[in-house]
């Protein structure tokens, strides 16, 4: 049980990383200025972001709301990357998926209901609601501090410079802030309670 937990914790992992990592990859590698570098990098990773679904589609049987999302905000703004030759539209797509997460979290809290636990329900099905609201209100804060991060690193670094760290740094600070929510995770576990 617990390695199959393991091995699906493990592939939504390399799904959701896999196409950023391909993009820089292709970004770095790709012929021509920073704009055609961008318009191969952002073909690239709309291209990994659709197999990203149909992996996910056939390993576990489904492709999740925020995939869907996901995917279809790539595919508008990586769109209108290639068409336009600007890839300012594949940097405002990053602010726009960060800022709709927090707004649908948000919106979830103001309703009464943490949507977060839709998400990741199966794999903390012991966690009480106390912890669900605690986590979703958190997680809203996060993508909304993701949100203006990435308009302040959007106007202040060149492209190869914000595609290091939309890859590198973004890892680096969602790994550390999800480590930081450890303590709601085992407070509201099975044997937990509300405060």
């Amino acid at each position: 049980m617990a390695d199959e937990k393991e091995k699906a914790s493990s592939l939504r992992v390399a799904l959701d990383f896999g196409p950023l990592l391909v993009f820089f990859a292709v970004n770095s590698l790709a012929p021509g200025d920073d704009v055609n570098q961008a318009v191969w990098a952002t073909g690239a990773f709309m291209i990994a972001t659709a197999i990203a679904m149909i992996v996910s589609k056939v390993k576990t049987g489904r492709v999740g709301p925020m995939q869907w999302f996901t995917g279809i905000i790539v595919a508008v703004f990586g769109g209108l990357t290639i068409y336009l030759h600007d890839e300012r539209f594949f940097q405002i797509k990053t602010t726009i998926i960060y800022a709709m997460f927090a707004a649908i979290l948000f919106f979830g809290l103001l309703t009464g209901r943490p949507l977060l636990k839709l998400v990741m329900e199966s794999g903390f099905p012991e966690m009480d609601d106390h912890g669900w609201k605690k986590l979703t209100r958190n997680w809203a804060f996060f993508f909304l501090a993701m949100a203006i991060l990435n308009e302040g690193l959007r106007a202040y670094l060149t492209f190869d410079q914000w595609v290091a760290f939309k890859v590198w740094g973004v890892l680096v600070i969602s790994m550390i802030f999800a480590a930081s929510q450890a303590p709601i995770l085992m407070k509201h576990g099975k044997d937990g309670g509300a405060d």
